[in-house]
């Protein structure tokens, strides 16, 4: 089958984190001998931010990490429809131009052959509920919500006729462990953001990182001046943005790591921990994360460690980075439960069987064997 991803960006992960899961699905789709092409807008927010940081070495260094992906990006005078044509499934993402959003449904509606789906992997449908709610999806076969909560949410304001659970994953031909000697205790990989969890940075990583004088280093990007002068007074190196290809390293070279999720999610959207955990457990880190409720179970008690405040974030810590053999056995149960659920490979099992159900997959090529579809997964 073909497979067409209208896509914020493919090409940059500058504070965009779906481009990794992107690129792990449609490596995966290629393995199994399907076709696969992302478009982008050429005016996209996160490129422009990128080769303002970074400049053109970075777009190349995307090419080189992963050659195997093809991203097309289009302008003002694109023909889309001539884009849509001969593809079988079409998948659009919410940060897509919602007049763009519109316009493919109308093409699908007037006789387009692809199965349609729209994707959200976000917290606007509740942050920012005006926006998704003028969304036109009337022509779109079905929804695709990166959590139950977020399924709910569509299904209970009538944005779909179909939505369907599909969770983020890791990339595992990617973020795998990778042998490499400790240069620091502590690493967290995040973006600052809009101020959604400053009091949780602080609570959760800058003040146990300073009471515990552990090596600590924050890569990321959209750090304030404020923000940049506290890591300063905790210690903290901040090394600014990181391809996610070379995440895998950066772990790698650290014993530990910490998931501090946004508020929007911990608030209103629980049991949706976003990406970051999945590739960190991927790669054989040790986790701790600050409170978040799994509340669909993907994971099992003890893949990484709760931290329901600061004193028990030390504690944990502590441990981890004084502890060998607590290392290697946290890390060990982590990472088995990534290879058994959570890869991408398990998310495109998964996306065929949707596409199943509602008709619309068409002689699935022939390729290496994946895995099975996980049967706890909720799809409605």
């Amino acid at each position: 089958m073909r497979f067409l991803f209208y896509t914020h960006s493919l090409i940059s992960d500058w504070n965009h984190g779906n481009a990794h899961f992107l690129r792990g699905v449609m490596r995966e789709l290629l393995a199994l001998g399907h076709r696969a092409t992302a478009l982008e807008p050429e005016d996209s927010w996160s490129r422009r931010n990128l080769l303002a940081d970074q400049g053109p070495q970075a777009v190349a260094a995307f090419h080189r990490d992963f050659p195997m992906l093809e991203s097309q990006v289009y302008g003002e005078g694109f023909d889309h429809a001539a884009a849509l044509d001969g593809a079988d499934v079409v998948i659009v993402h919410e940060w897509t131009d919602p007049a763009l959003v519109a316009r493919i449904g109308a093409l699908r509606q007037a006789g387009g052959r692809f199965t349609l789906l729209f994707h959200d992997t976000h917290h606007r449908a509740v942050s920012r509920e005006g926006e998704i709610a003028g969304l036109d999806l009337s022509g779109y076969d079905g929804i695709l919500a990166f959590g139950e909560t977020l399924r709910d949410r569509y299904l209970k304001a009538g944005w779909g006729r179909q939505v369907f659970t599909w969770h983020e994953a890791a990339d595992t031909a990617l973020f795998r462990p990778i042998e490499a000697e400790a240069e620091g205790d502590l690493i967290w990989i995040g973006n600052w953001g809009d101020d959604e969890r400053s009091a949780e940075l602080a609570e959760f990583l800058m003040e146990p990182a300073r009471d515990l004088g552990l090596r600590t280093t924050v890569r990321g990007v959209r750090y304030p001046d404020e923000a940049l002068e506290r890591l300063r007074a905790a210690g903290i190196r901040h090394e600014g943005w990181i391809p996610n290809a070379e995440v895998p390293a950066a772990f790698a070279r650290h014993r530990v790591t910490v998931h501090v999720p946004r508020r929007p999610y911990v608030r209103e959207l629980p049991g949706i921990p976003t990406i970051r955990p999945f590739e960190a457990l991927a790669c054989g880190i040790p986790l701790v994360s600050a409170p978040w409720s799994d509340s669909e179970d993907l994971f099992r008690p003890g893949d990484f460690r709760w931290a329901g405040d600061g004193d028990a974030m030390r504690r944990h810590l502590h441990e981890l980075t004084h502890d060998p053999a607590a290392r290697a056995e946290q890390a060990a149960r982590g990472l088995q439960t990534i290879r058994a659920r959570h890869s991408c490979a398990h998310r495109v099992q998964e996306l065929l069987s949707i596409l199943d159900r509602l008709g619309g997959r068409r002689g699935a090529a022939p390729g290496r064997a994946a895995p099975e579809p996980n049967p706890e997964r909720n799809m409605a």
